[in-house]
């Protein structure tokens, strides 16, 4: 390691050699392995992160090439015809893809409208109760769902809301005509967001508290002396405290915005159909790996993969003018 020794004057009174040394600094052409091999041990901790990242994400993508081939598991990639954009062609050229486009769409954007400010609302209200039990008790009861799997939660909504379901019993008994939610295509976007509201609220709330843990809370006493009330000190001091964690989470779902809950709508599809439950991660796997038509599968995946690449992008750049740090 190339270093260069920096002394420090001698305080009056101290002989020279008692002098204490500065740490020495770091040459600006030290090489990127020689900080490697002096910072090794903390570069071991992310060997694990590293390694689960590249045979899990960077290695698959690596099968993209099938988007291009005409491919068979029989032929494998080496005896696989070569087709160029063929697949493409088809995929843009299919009026079930466009269906699942408009799907994925609409479900995307209620989730951002709705379900991306509940964390936030939630985290907001909780902040403002005055007891801490209570806050830790609703905290804990809206945190639970997350760790229900998709299985679980069509259950209990088939259990609540479907035809023979508590809530369709309780309106027969009132003399009310009986209801089928489950099946109903045109509540079925009304009910993917509430059931993502009400399985995800508390995971993003966690989010939400550690930014509003991380305030000084003299900042809050120095506006109570000045006068402000719990709104105006939430509006000038919370708020813009959470402003850049809610800039990041808004970009990552904005990257995200083409794919939704791939197992809550594969359990729901064949109870409401394809017209309303039909997106694009359905779509691929139902051409892919229950059609066999893995080229097509793959364009899909491929073309959907860029399209998440260049909205990130977009977003983070837009971000960055707003006045934001964006995510890189």
């Amino acid at each position: 390691m190339t270093t260069r020794q920096r002394t420090v004057p001698a305080a009056p009174g101290t002989s020279e050699e008692e002098a204490p040394a500065a740490p020495p600094v770091e040459v600006r052409g030290t090489s990127l392995w020689t900080r490697i091999k002096r910072e090794r041990v903390a570069y071991t901790f992310i060997v694990p992160g590293l390694a689960f990242f590249v045979l899990f994400v960077y290695v698959p993508l690596l099968g993209n090439v099938v988007a291009f081939m005409d491919f068979s598991p029989f032929l494998g990639l080496e005896d696989s015809p070569w087709v160029g954009f063929d697949n493409f062609r088809a995929l843009l050229d299919d009026p079930e893809l466009r269906d699942a486009l408009v799907n994925t769409l609409t479900i995307s954007l209620l989730l951002v409208v709705f379900a991306f400010p509940a964390p936030l609302a939630l985290a907001l209200l909780l902040n403002s109760l005055l007891s801490d039990r209570v806050k830790r008790i609703v905290q804990t009861v809206v945190y639970l769902p997350h760790f229900l799997s998709w299985v679980i939660v069509i259950s209990l909504c088939q259990q609540l809301l479907g035809g023979n379901g508590f809530v369709s019993t309780l309106v027969q008994d009132l003399g009310g005509e009986p209801f089928n939610a489950m099946t109903d295509p045109d509540t079925f976007y009304a009910l993917v967001v509430s059931q993502s509201i009400w399985k995800d609220v508390g995971w993003g709330t966690i989010i939400f508290f550690a930014a509003i843990a991380a305030v000084p809370r003299d900042r809050y006493e120095a506006a109570a002396v000045d006068g402000a009330n719990s709104w105006r000190r939430t509006w000038h001091i919370t708020l813009p405290a959470l402003l850049p964690v809610t800039t990041l989470l808004l970009i990552l779902q904005i990257g995200n915005v083409l794919t939704v809950g791939f197992e809550q709508l594969l359990l729901q599809q064949p109870a409401v159909g394809a017209d309303a439950a039909q997106v694009l991660d359905t779509f691929v796997y139902y051409r892919g790996v229950a059609g066999g038509q893995w080229g097509v599968s793959a364009a899909a995946g491929l073309l959907k993969g860029v399209i998440a690449t260049v909205l990130i992008v977009s977003a983070n750049r837009v971000a960055k003018r707003l006045g934001g740090s964006g995510i890189f």
